[in-house]
């Protein structure tokens, strides 16, 4: 009998101490989100789930539990992963404690089952509530990456497009569409791969022109849709609601409908004639001008766009623009990324500095 005690104790023991580095290992998962959503994204509502979950939590750590707790015994104290030791992006970074809390709570669910049933049905909706918590932060910050985005590259092939696209990135670009019509499948893969690892190293969003199953298998960011395309509810239902789907237009009809379909952003041209669009009459500056008075939700001006005429671009109203050639083919990528976004932000200090002088006038 007293084997049999003692063997009960022991279990007991091993069963506390497995609940109560899961217990830590949520609740600590769960302050890093939370300090993102708190101070990097100043949202109120994801940070009060955040700290909603670690409190939740906090009542079934008890004095017990803690008790059991033998760090210096505990094997898992030396063990480690070289990816472990470096976060490259906020992204990363908060993807890796996501799926930290989520591995975690699922220990809670079944070891706490051998402890009270109602704990391990509290873990499973928690659980739950982490992963709508997952879908509800990926999509908030993908959105306010594009908000703040200003630059956007548009790729076209050539061979040293990887180069290129980084040589922009290390020049402060932060969104990238990868853009190719006839390139083997095979081969679009790998390059979408790659790209999407150097966006992910610069922290730089990257999205797929057209092709919907592509952005899936390398799990872009988004999908850029033409007027022939995919209807984006379709896009939306395969892709899920965190990702991004662009449209172009070339009207205000075709932007008020892509707006009405749930469109994130569009892209607004073509301003000039461009080869990229040979079938495409130029929009011009008036399109751009009625989009600056009417769109509201985040829009490039796009078509033909270079550093000889942008100035006019932004003088139309434009405070985001797309560019291919500008960028694809300049000798210095980096320096020229650098010299768009220097006048884009330059512009934007001068609007905000206008806007309180036309208010008192």
């Amino acid at each position: 009998m007293a084997e049999l005690y003692n063997g009960q104790v022991m279990e007991k023991s091993v069963i506390y101490r497995i609940l109560d580095a899961n217990l830590d290992r949520a609740r600590e998962g769960l302050r890093i989100i939370e300090e993102w959503c708190r101070f990097g994204l100043n949202n109120p509502d994801l940070t009060q789930e955040c700290k909603r979950l670690r409190q939740e939590l906090a009542q079934w750590h008890t004095a017990e539990i803690r008790a059991a707790r033998n760090t210096p015994d505990d094997p898992g104290t030396q063990l480690t992963h070289e990816r472990e030791e470096y976060r490259g992006t906020i992204h990363q970074l908060l993807q890796a404690n996501l799926c930290r809390v989520e591995e975690a709570l699922r220990v809670l669910e079944e070891y706490g089952k051998l402890e009270d049933r109602q704990m391990g049905r509290v873990c499973k909706q928690m659980r739950y509530r982490v992963y709508t918590l997952e879908s509800q932060l990926m999509a908030y910050s993908r959105h306010q990456q594009l908000l703040e985005a200003q630059l956007y590259l548009v790729t076209s092939p050539m061979p040293e497009l990887l180069e290129v696209a980084e040589a922009a990135l290390q020049g402060g670009l932060k969104l990238i569409q990868y853009r190719d019509k006839n390139t083997e499948d095979g081969e679009r893969l790998v390059l979408a791969q790659k790209l999407r690892q150097l966006c992910d190293r610069y922290g730089a969003l990257f999205l797929i022109n057209d092709r919907v199953d592509l952005a899936l298998a390398v799990d872009a960011d988004g999908v850029h849709l033409g007027q022939q395309d995919l209807p984006i509810a379709v896009a939306r239902e395969i892709l899920g609601p965190q990702k991004i789907i662009g449209r172009s237009t070339t009207n205000p009809e075709e932007m008020k409908r892509a707006i009405a379909e749930g469109a994130d952003y569009v892209g607004v041209g073509p301003v000039f004639a461009t080869p990229t669009k040979p079938n495409k009459a130029a929009a011009g500056h008036e399109y751009v001008r009625y989009a600056a008075q009417h769109c509201p939700i985040p829009w490039f001006a796009i078509g033909g766009i270079d550093v000889n005429n942008f100035n006019e671009v932004l003088e139309s109203g434009a405070n985001r623009i797309a560019v291919v050639r500008a960028i694809m083919e300049a000798e210095q990528p980096t320096l020229v990324t650098q010299y768009f976004l220097s006048q884009l932000i330059r512009m934007e200090t001068m609007k905000a500095i206008q806007k309180p002088q036309a208010v008192r006038g």
